[in-house]
């Protein structure tokens, strides 16, 4: 280490044992820890880990500029020192001698309460890993338990001590039989309960058709009699035992209909703490050097850097956490110096009243509004100002550095292109020098799971509550070893200030992004696809009336209209594809570049009541055929496995000339390379008989 450096880890470890505790975490308690963890390995030059799980209680001032923004903070109960308190827990992943350690801490966003573990290869770093609690809705896998992630907030109540109550939403669908049914918002129930079980307070309606526009056709409503908060079955029949939880419908459930409920709670979590709670647990193993009662930070005096990433919900829920300004601690403090929201293009509805955190963007699901890009952009299509995610931590100069990386589910299914090019869908919207973005092309939400192999995979489950299956089978284009090459440049990023491989997305400039139909994508006549598609199979935002008292640039207030009407559906851009189907305009991925078929990301629902229609974010893939005559048998006008590699040993020389091309670009490690290569060698890909390898 270099004079230079070891004067600023100097300063950084006299800064962190010397300023003061403010009121935020106030106390930590490990509840349990294990030295040395995973089976005693030794990591590298890191050594030994251990892992301490434990929680932490916190304090706000519900007056300090950074927390006032968060929803119904002036209502939640106080303490005497008139702060407003949390819990929530927290998992630390860290070298037993902490002289070995990085000083570069990832503090992790669970998603929906699933606890995290930093993977060998951090390990190996010997960087620290942090799983802390945001989710406060106590539902479902978001409730305490010892082996997940949670907040416990506190509940809002008016000023002479009575409840705040507000309309919410439940639906079901895809149900049938005599059972009775609970109301599940995307992955999690629905975490509140009526004020009552007297079903004459709440309304119960069908839906007969919906499109994702938002237009419905209305099927018959459910008469108060006809229904009840209840658990019932065959067994034991309607009007079944009272359960505020659960739907119980006379006759039976119409697998033909939507049910939608619609009713009065009184469990107004203030759900927007838990993005103060996020903040400042990270400040506190950040800066601190012991907590108010004197028990030691474990890791105290030895972070330097702190990198926060979450997938899917949890990344909705870092650019929320940005927008909203929680970069900052109550000290002024910059908390983060990397962010990296991965397969997220929206902002999760957390600091709202009666908020619905695990909702995806399906009908009524919120999450789409305000600015999902980073720079002020205008917003003349909803009427909104011109504001960006980053305005608050410009500001007051916190911003970390940022990484994005998204994949074709995500254009698809997830409301993404906005954040390429806003509501008005004409112009690319430039990026801030701190942020970078890359889109893997023509994959599922989350990637596949990888592979060479010419059998295709099962169709995939569309995600959401008993929302179907695909026709198509599974996307196997990976992510994995094009997330490994983004870390490796991201920790170097933030702890050397090296470069990031530049920016690769589809732009509007460069015609890669286009209107979502069959002629403008230049989708093929597959086989077996749907003859207009991908036409209709795009996920718009919808622009939606939640009342007057809901803040639309920033997402939070009070939505007072439950079921929101729909003002608009907004207008989205999808990736152009080439000659296969295969999306353009990405980093280089070797399947994608050796491709064994068409690789969707979008799928169609096989049966139920969503059929024919988008399969929500789930992909797909159509495989090539093997021979030319094969493929003409079948109309496909794709070029078969032999027309495009000849033999084995060509598919593995496509693999070999992918691999460098990702290399030479920054997107592949050359370990994965190398196994990527042996891996397409070992394949089924046009070996002589496919039956011993599978």
């Amino acid at each position: 280490m270099r004079i230079g450096q070891k004067l600023i880890v100097a300063c950084a470890i006299l800064m962190s044992s010397t300023l003061p505790v403010h009121a935020h975490v106030r106390k930590i308690v490990v509840d349990k820890k294990i030295s040395p963890a995973f089976d005693g390995v030794s990591f590298g030059p890191a050594g030994q880990y251990e892992t301490l799980a434990g929680r932490a209680f916190g304090e706000l001032d519900p007056n300090d500029p950074h927390n006032t923004i968060i929803n119904d903070i002036k209502l939640a109960p106080r303490n005497a020192a008139g702060k407003v308190e949390y819990v929530t827990s927290f998992y630390l992943v860290k070298p037993i001698d902490m002289s070995r350690a990085s000083r570069l801490m990832w503090q992790d966003v669970p998603n929906r309460g699933g606890r995290i573990t930093i993977s060998p290869a951090h390990r190996n770093d010997g960087d620290i890993g942090l799983s802390s609690g945001w989710q406060g809705d106590n539902s479902g896998r978001t409730a305490p338990a010892e082996d997940n992630d949670w907040v416990r907030v506190p509940i809002a109540k008016n000023a002479n001590g009575s409840p705040v109550t507000g309309l919410v939403i439940g639906r079901i669908v895809n149900a049938s039989g005599a059972d009775s049914r609970p109301m599940i918002v995307n992955a999690n129930p629905v975490p509140y309960k009526p004020t009552t079980l007297d079903t004459t307070r709440a309304t119960l309606t069908t839906h007969r058709a919906e499109t994702m526009e938002g237009k419905i056709t209305e099927g018959p409503a459910i008469p108060p009699t006809d229904w009840a908060w209840a658990k019932c079955s065959a067994a034991n029949p309607f009007p079944g035992t009272p359960d505020p939880t659960q739907i119980c419908v006379k006759g039976g459930f119409d697998s033909k209909l939507l049910y939608q409920v619609v009713f009065t709670s009184q469990d107004a979590y203030v759900l927007g703490i838990g993005f103060a709670a996020f903040r400042d647990v990270a400040s506190f193993f950040k800066y601190a050097e012991k907590d108010d009662e004197g028990t030691p930070n474990p890791v105290g005096g030895n972070v330097q850097w702190v990198i926060t990433r979450g997938q899917s919900q949890s990344g909705n829920f870092l650019r929320a956490m940005i927008h909203l300004g929680f970069t900052q601690d109550e000290t002024n403090r910059k908390v983060y110096d990397g962010a990296w929201p991965i397969i997220a293009g929206k902002r999760v509805t957390l600091n709202t009243r009666f908020a619905l955190p695990d909702g995806a963007g399906k009908l009524y699901e919120a999450g789409a509004e305000g600015p999902q890009w980073w720079s002020a952009w205008p917003d003349t299509v909803r009427g909104l100002p011109s504001k960006g995610i980053l305005d608050r931590c410009t500001a007051n100069n916190s911003c970390p550095k940022i990484v994005e990386h998204f994949g074709a589910a995500e254009m698809w299914g997830l409301t993404l292109s906005p954040s390429f090019i806003g509501t008005s869908a004409d112009k690319d919207i430039p990026l801030p020098n701190n942020v970078r973005r890359y889109y893997i092309p023509s994959t599922q939400h989350g990637g596949g799971q990888g592979g060479f192999n010419i059998n295709p995979l099962n169709p995939p489950l569309c995600p959401g509550p008993g929302f179907g299956a695909g026709i198509f089978a599974a996307n196997p284009v990976p992510h994995t070893e094009t997330v490994n090459a983004l870390r490796y440049h991201f920790r170097n990023w933030v702890m050397k200030d090296a470069p990031m491989p530049p920016s690769v997305y589809p732009t509007l400039a460069s015609g890669q992004l286009v209107d979502p139909t069959k002629q403008a994508v230049g989708f093929p006549a597959i086989p077996g696809v749907p003859s207009n598609a991908p036409t209709g199979f795009v996920n718009p935002i919808l622009d939606y009336d939640w009342g007057p008292e809901f803040n639309y640039s920033d997402a939070s207030g009070v939505r007072t209209k439950v079921p929101p009407p729909v003002k608009r559906a907004i207008k989205m851009k999808v990736p152009r594809v080439d000659a296969d189907g295969n999306e353009i305009g990405g980093v280089p991925v070797v399947l994608r570049e050796a491709p064994l078929g068409t690789y969707l990301g979008w799928n169609v629902v096989a049966e139920g009541f969503h059929q024919g229609k988008l399969c929500n974010y789930a992909g797909g893939m159509i495989p090539f055929a093997k021979t030319k005559p094969e493929r003409e048998a079948a109309g496909d006008p794709r070029l078969s496995l032999e027309e495009r590699y000849r033999n084995h040993e060509g598919y593995v020389a496509a693999v070999r000339s992918a691999a460098a091309k990702a290399v030479a670009a920054g997107f592949l490690l050359q370990a994965d390379a190398d196994k990527l290569i042996a891996d397409a060698g070992a394949s089924n890909v046009l070996i002589p008989s496919t039956s011993s390898r599978d």
